[in-house]
């Protein structure tokens, strides 16, 4: 006899798409990694970001490296706690799962979006403006934002491995 799904019982499965965490982990440190290298001084593939952030370090170096060591400590956030809390190491496991579900949806829209349209730009199938930049928009279509959209798919993929399962009582 079927039953209504509100008397259903949920079930979770919290080992269940852990694998997809893994990776989703080290997508989002290496974004956090070299944040907190060019927070420190470094310089390599900054100009990948867009010629704005090496103008930045050298203007206002500090403001550029406390805006950039922020973002790292963030991004480090956002790709540990939800590991963490996979394997019961972080309070508030629902808040986490819900916050992650908006964290997940908005990488994945940001970096698709923006490497498609960096993409189009370089590929010509948008008009650039004669000063863009061009190992900027590289740096966008090639590295960071499918990175973003890397860190996203799998961090959904986990999500949804990992829901309730709604099963019948006593099966």
């Amino acid at each position: 006899m079927r039953r209504s799904i509100s008397q259903r019982r949920h079930r979770t499965r919290p080992a269940r798409g852990r694998f997809f965490l893994w990776p989703a982990c080290a997508l989002g440190l290496i974004h956090a990694g070299f944040s907190l290298y060019w927070a420190l001084g470094g310089r390599w593939l900054l100009a990948t970001v867009g010629q704005f952030a090496v103008q930045a370090a050298k203007d206002v170096p500090l403001q550029a490296a406390l805006l950039l060591a922020g973002t790292a400590l963030l991004k480090a956030a956002a790709a540990v706690i939800p590991l963490a809390a996979a394997y019961g190491r972080f309070p508030f496991p629902g808040v986490i799962r819900v916050l992650s579900w908006i964290g997940g949806a908005g990488l994945v829209v940001y970096g698709g979006v923006n490497t498609a349209a960096a993409a189009a730009v370089l590929a010509g199938w948008i008009p650039a403006d004669p000063e863009a930049d061009s190992q900027g928009l590289l740096g966008h279509a090639l590295l960071w934002d499918p990175l973003f959209l890397g860190w996203g798919a799998c961090l959904l993929a986990y999500l949804f491995a990992s829901r309730p399962a709604r099963t019948e009582p006593g099966a």
